[in-house]
């Protein structure tokens, strides 16, 4: 069972944005801001010059005391020594869940309550769920507060949003029952991705300290 804290500022890596915005430099912008988890995601490696990236990457998170995990690659998570791999609605959870065993993390992107519940049976550790449309993610259908809210309903996993999400909406995420949020442009395409990082890192702080109170 994964700790829910360890999903509040979760950054996909992205290499879309630019020179000097390549995977390692996003990896250790997210690190130094503060956040808890970064995830590996590189469609345009094939797994052969991936896996190499992984297993460096595996190993800062590490060193740092972050979640890593790398999308949808399985085989790469398992030979990078990642803390677990991230599927999409293609993957075979079932499969992904034997061969990681008990000791590595499964999060599935579902799209409702459907998928939330097969995904959990699965043996999923958590959910994540488009809230708003992207251009990082095109394909991904945003479902809204109000879906992720149904999402959080139906399962007892701890659930991130992804998808349009800046510090500006943050906390609206977090108030749907998210706990975290994952974001690859506020952070990959941000001026100082650093400064972007410790923003969100102390919104879920002020979050989480509200909620406790209350």
């Amino acid at each position: 069972m994964i700790d829910p804290r360890a999903l509040g500022v979760y950054v996909v890596t992205s290499s879309a944005f630019g020179p000097g915005r390549d995977h390692r430099t996003v990896t250790h912008a997210a690190i130094d801001g503060g956040a808890t988890a970064v995830q590996l995601r590189a469609p345009e490696l094939d797994d052969d010059a991936l896996l190499p990236l992984a297993s460096e990457l595996a190993t800062t998170c590490r060193d740092a005391g972050v979640l890593f995990v790398v999308n949808d690659r399985l085989e790469v998570a398992l030979g990078s020594g990642a803390s677990g791999v991230h599927l999409g609605q293609d993957g075979d959870p079932h499969e992904a869940r034997r061969r990681l065993g008990a000791d590595r993390v499964l999060g599935v992107s579902v799209g409702g309550a459907d998928e939330a519940v097969a995904a959990e049976r699965a043996g999923a550790d958590y959910l994540g769920v488009t809230v708003w449309s992207t251009p990082t993610k095109p394909d991904a259908e945003p479902r809204g507060l109000a879906g992720l809210g149904d999402v959080v309903e139906i399962t007892a996993l701890p659930v991130v949003g992804i998808g349009g999400i800046f510090a500006t909406n943050a906390t609206l995420v977090l108030e749907a029952g998210a706990a975290g949020v994952a974001v690859i442009s506020a952070v990959a395409a941000a001026a100082d991705p650093v400064g972007a990082t410790r923003d969100l890192v102390a919104i879920v702080e002020r979050f989480r300290a509200g909620a406790f109170r209350r």
